[in-house]
């Protein structure tokens, strides 16, 4: 895979079904707030907040699946997601040792690292079409 060619085969199926997920775990979090907020203990405007970043991530991710390169995709992904379980840990960890702000560190990262990732995305130099690549 050349580092400038857009997704094909499981790398775009892979990529279309983070985008997805995202579109509905958005949703999901921000039609059930008020229910998380209580739970996470997180203020109910930043699991909106949250909810709209990850929404508007995972439609960054669908619009520019086919013009943007797989490496960016890649490399964004991974990012993200190494992001998340370092987001989620240090919650949990706040979270054992008494602290209150664990749902907040987690929650915060979801407003904040979705933005980020759809950001550099549309950001990142669009994909080159190669004979194979366009059919």
């Amino acid at each position: 895979m050349d580092r400038h060619t857009p997704a094909t085969g499981a790398t775009a199926v892979g990529i279309v079904a983070d985008g997805g997920f995202k579109v509905l775990l958005g949703a999901a979090l921000a039609l059930g707030a008020a229910p998380l907020s209580r739970s996470l203990g997180a203020p109910l405007w930043l699991l909106v907040v949250s909810g709209a970043a990850v929404l508007v991530c995972g439609g960054a991710e669908l619009a520019y699946a086919r013009v943007r390169p797989a490496r960016a995709y890649v490399r964004l992904m991974v990012g993200y997601d190494a992001g998340w379980a370092l987001a989620t840990l240090a919650g949990v960890l706040v979270a054992a040792r008494g602290g209150t702000a664990g749902g907040e560190v987690w929650t915060g990262y979801q407003a904040v690292a979705p933005l980020l990732f759809a950001a550099l995305l549309a950001a990142a130099a669009p994909a080159r079409l190669t004979p194979s690549a366009a059919s």
